[in-house]
């Protein structure tokens, strides 16, 4: 399994996903097509599956145009009848084969009611890439998704118990670089917390050298991301709270007003 990571519009990520045997390939959310069809030419692999995280238009926006301008059938995988050419609804548990890969459906209902996560593994033995998991718009590195369509209980079923559940060694790939500004609320939030002021420091450097902060892993937003952390008494005590699903609903009642320092 290959991952590339293409920028998309001001902030977002698109992802080509191959897998190296087959030449089979996916697409998680190809807001511009023109960027995906060149990456497919030059990759020289036969595009098959648009993975569509969610129906928000700097997501599913550009799956029409994709579909009309590819040189073959698509199909259009999401959990929302909201998005654009959808061939194939999906739910929590289903699974789509891409070559030698099988992804897993996560459903993650909050920022939208249809958001969807994909899990991607290899069956392939020589495959030595870590397993992969397309988060969309809720889990970000070191934050999570504003709760357009939801609530704080959906949230935390979908960053505790379910993402949470992935092994440590998950490579997550998000859908927007806001990883400084989360780190920077995570230290606001968390100041003592060692792993997110070295984390910050390092994707400090890489967003100066130009560098995407993707990916970060699951074990590793578990140290540092507070929505990953909501069960953790000492982060519970600094917010008053006792509980994690009330941690959450503080936190991200805060996120939402919160502003940098300048």
């Amino acid at each position: 399994m290959k991952v590339q990571v293409h920028p998309a519009l001001s902030d977002n990520y698109m992802y080509l996903i191959i897998d190296e045997k087959s030449g089979e390939a996916a697409i998680v959310d190809p807001v511009t097509p023109a960027t995906v069809l060149a990456a497919v030419k030059e990759a020289k692999v036969n595009l098959t599956t648009v993975l569509t995280t969610h129906h928000h238009w700097d997501h599913a926006g550009g799956n029409e145009a994709l579909v009309a301008q590819a040189d073959c059938k698509l199909r259009v995988y999401g959990g929302d009848d909201r998005i654009g050419a959808l061939t194939d609804k999906v739910q929590h548990g289903d699974t789509i084969t891409i070559g030698n890969l099988t992804i897993n459906c996560i459903a993650t209902p909050c920022h939208t009611t249809g958001h969807i996560c994909y899990y991607v593994t290899s069956s392939e033995p020589s495959d030595t890439h870590r397993p992969a998991v397309f988060t969309g718009d809720t889990l970000f590195l070191g934050g999570c998704g504003k709760f357009f369509e939801g609530t704080p209980e959906q949230m935390h079923t979908a960053l505790i118990t379910r993402l949470g559940a992935l092994p440590d060694d998950t490579d997550v790939y998000c859908g927007h670089e806001y990883s400084l500004n989360n780190l920077q609320f995570g230290l606001h939030v968390d100041p003592d917390n060692e792993a997110c002021k070295e984390k910050y420091e390092a994707m400090v450097k890489r967003r100066e050298d130009s560098k995407p902060s993707v990916p970060s892993t699951i074990g590793e937003e578990k140290q540092y991301n507070p929505f990953m952390r909501v069960e953790v008494v000492e982060l519970q005590k600094k917010r008053g709270t006792s509980e994690g699903v009330d941690t959450m609903r503080s936190l991200r009642q805060e996120k939402d007003g919160w502003k940098p320092p300048a």
